[in-house]
């Protein structure tokens, strides 16, 4: 490991694409056919203040079938990802983390050759040093660890960032520091319960505090 790199690692979607605004009206369309319930805006909005798992018993959600679902839509998104809305100001923060000598790296549960596509719409292929995808429906945190291992990053050169509950926990457990997004998928409230090392609710907040985090690190 090289102890002078330092990293910083985002999550994909709903925290560098807007992929939310993408795979509601897909879920709504195909849930008939997995026997879910479709959802409103508005009961969109109350569910972004619980857990996944919550989620998925009051639905009645068994793993199997939640996992098959998520396959249909990354399989369907991929057909419109070029598209999707990039968060406003995540573009320009990350080139800004990239110029001040941060490596940046992308984990996600979504395709490579989805993210690759969108980051090469938006003109920003050329600040990634890599992309990790890896499937953590049945565990965040073993799909981070595979990551670091893979990219030869220790853990203490290294913050993640990312819109979810799971990125909070999955992080903990990894050893690893996280800075929770406000724009994404889960609430400000639910992000902020778990004590996240930092909770940012405009883009133009992560490079001064990866400053701030790598200087007294």
């Amino acid at each position: 490991m090289i102890p002078d790199r330092k990293y910083v690692i985002f999550d994909f979607d709903g925290t560098i694409a807007d992929t939310l605004e993408l795979a509601f009206p897909i879920y709504n369309r195909i849930a008939p056919e997995y026997s879910v319930q479709q959802v409103s805006r508005q009961e969109l909005e109350l569910l972004r203040s619980r857990k996944l798992q919550d989620v998925m018993k009051s639905y009645g959600l068994s793993r199997l079938r939640l996992l098959s679902l998520l396959l249909r839509m990354r399989k369907e998104m991929s057909l419109h990802i070029a598209g999707a809305g990039m968060i406003r100001g995540m573009g320009d923060s990350l080139k800004e983390i990239g110029n001040a000598g941060f490596r940046l790296g992308i984990l996600t549960s979504n395709s490579r050759k989805n993210v690759i596509h969108f980051l090469q719409h938006h003109s920003l292929s050329g600040i990634i040093d890599f992309v990790y995808s890896g499937n953590n429906f049945f565990g965040k945190e073993m799909v981070i660890r595979r990551m670091l291992e893979r990219e030869n990053i220790a853990r203490d050169s290294v913050v993640y960032v990312g819109d979810e509950t799971r990125d909070i926990e999955a992080c903990k457990k990894a050893g690893i520091s996280v800075i929770a997004v406000s724009w994404g998928l889960n609430s400000r409230d639910i992000l902020a319960s778990l004590n996240p090392d930092h909770l940012a609710d405009d883009p133009e907040e992560l490079l001064p505090y990866v400053r701030n985090f790598f200087r007294s690190a």
